[in-house]
């Protein structure tokens, strides 16, 4: 072989060889800076509406579906809610096309834990609006329709409704200050 086809060979190889490397550097740099995923598990909301029982992750669309009753992108699965009802989950526009990965679907499946600082409203047609800082105490809400200790306030909600801030065995002496802030903070009161 002549010394300018072995020169070629090499020179090939070489390149093929840079190249290789190179992507394998933008791999490693792509790993590193993607983002860790964020989890949309601080709160949760629930309405019980003309004989479905909605849920949203989001404030924003929770309070767009308290004004006009209806919300625009949603997964809807019949007869899976409360007592047989229609359950329908208000989806932000970002989630519309999602599958899986809806973290109020998770949250109230129970497949995805709470933060810490977890805040939820259920506002039942009866009128009640009940107030939570841990997703167990919502379950339980949800599934008896009953508080078991709760501090209820009549007329306090945002049209006048009852709030009932939902305790549990920890807390049930001790007024609910942060949790009562926190309401009236969310609902402009």
């Amino acid at each position: 072989m002549s010394f300018l086809k072995k020169a070629a060979v090499v020179a090939a190889v070489a390149g093929i060889t840079l190249t290789l490397a190179g992507c394998q550097s933008q791999q490693v740099e792509h790993e590193m800076a993607a983002p860790a995923p964020v989890l949309n598990n601080q709160d949760l909301y629930e309405v019980g509406h003309e004989g479905r029982h909605y849920v949203f992750d989001d404030f924003a669309v929770y309070q767009e579906f308290l004004s006009v009753g209806e919300t625009s992108y949603r997964k809807v699965f019949i007869g899976e809610g409360p007592q047989g009802k229609s359950l329908v989950f208000g989806l932000r526009s970002e989630d519309k096309k999602k599958l899986e990965g809806l973290a109020g679907v998770s949250m109230y499946k129970g497949q995805m834990p709470a933060a810490d600082d977890f805040y939820g409203e259920m506002r039942g047609e009866d009128g009640r609006l009940y107030v939570f800082s841990r997703l167990e105490d919502m379950q339980a809400v949800r599934n008896t329709g009953e508080a078991a200790f709760r501090l209820t306030q009549i007329g306090n909600g945002p049209q006048g409704q009852t709030v009932v801030f939902v305790l549990n065995d920890s807390n049930k002496k001790v007024f609910p200050t942060e949790l009562v802030a926190r309401f009236k903070q969310m609902n402009n009161l």
